[in-house]
């Protein structure tokens, strides 16, 4: 085998281990960034129901005791299409600067509306 041969085979195969052997630096961690969003202003109440008869007069559920960062949604009447069914409260997390204004419902042109439970700014 001539040297030549031998230098040539020598430089191929340190060309193929080394081949694709690239290590990067990791980058170092950016700082996370917070960006706020401001929340788009809550829908007015919306009339979803339409019931031919009026809600009984009230919705009997134990309020539960108060729980910070949250306020207690009333349960409501729901009309299915033939009668009212209960539903029951929930809690929904306090928006500062907004206030919650609770299902009820309404008399109105063709019947008793519903409004659904929306918070209002102000």
């Amino acid at each position: 085998m001539s040297l030549r041969f031998a230098a040539l085979l020598a430089l191929a195969g340190v060309t193929a281990v080394t081949a694709g052997c690239v290590v990067e630096p990791v980058p170092p961690p950016r700082p996370h960034r917070v960006v706020y969003v401001e929340q788009p202003a809550p829908p007015p109440p919306a009339y979803v129901e339409v019931a031919p008869q009026p809600p009984p007069v009230e919705v009997i559920e134990e309020v539960p005791p108060p729980r910070p960062g949250y306020i207690w949604a009333r349960g409501y009447w729901h009309w299915n299409g033939a009668r009212y069914v209960a539903v029951r409260g929930h809690w929904e997390s306090v928006r500062p600067g907004y206030h919650y204004v609770h299902p009820h419902w309404e008399r109105g042109p063709g019947g008793w509306h519903f409004h659904v439970g929306v918070w209002v700014a102000g």
